[in-house]
């Protein structure tokens, strides 16, 4: 899925109590992608690091850095989430705890939505590479029902604050 879609689904799922949980419950829904692609295009941006991209075409996974693949398992990984959930909410930042609920909606959206060919969601790593042959987000199949879900979402949301 698209790091925009991830960040809607965060917000409206766990942020719609006020505008800073919704942001924050964003931020979280982005994270994923954000601490692996996201330093790869601050790298690329910086002149340090770069991925050779034709047009609007993916790039090769062999150009990927290695470090964006060694973060990506990290990031994607629903026991690495386990980790950082169990120390939110033992520090006693539940309420952050709650938002943060949105990192692992980030990671079962990708399982399916994501082929075995470019990045597939390493969601049981460091304990297995097991992952789903999905479809990949990009397909219209998943990419419409996508959109749809997300302004359905929002209208429903948009009008139950309106009836409130």
């Amino acid at each position: 899925m698209d790091i925009f879609s991830h960040g809607l689904y965060g917000g409206v799922a766990f942020g719609k109590n006020t505008k800073r949980d919704y942001i924050i419950a964003f931020l979280f829904g982005i994270s994923p992608d954000l601490f692996s692609f996201g330093i790869l295009f601050l790298a690329s941006f910086l002149g340090i690091d770069s991925v050779a991209v034709s047009g609007f075409e993916r790039p090769n996974n062999e150009s990927i850095p290695q470090y964006v693949h060694s973060l990506y398992n990290v990031t994607h990984s629903l026991v690495m989430y386990g980790i950082l959930f169990g120390s939110l909410w033992l520090a006693g930042k539940k309420h952050l705890a709650k938002l943060s609920l949105a990192w692992p909606l980030h990671i079962l959206v990708d399982i399916p939505s994501h082929s075995t060919e470019f990045f597939p969601t390493p969601f049981l790593w460091p304990i297995s590479n097991f992952s789903i042959n999905g479809i990949a987000w990009s397909r219209p199949i998943i990419f419409i029902p996508n959109v749809l879900l997300i302004i359905g979402l929002y209208l429903h949301w948009y009008i139950k604050r309106q009836k409130a």
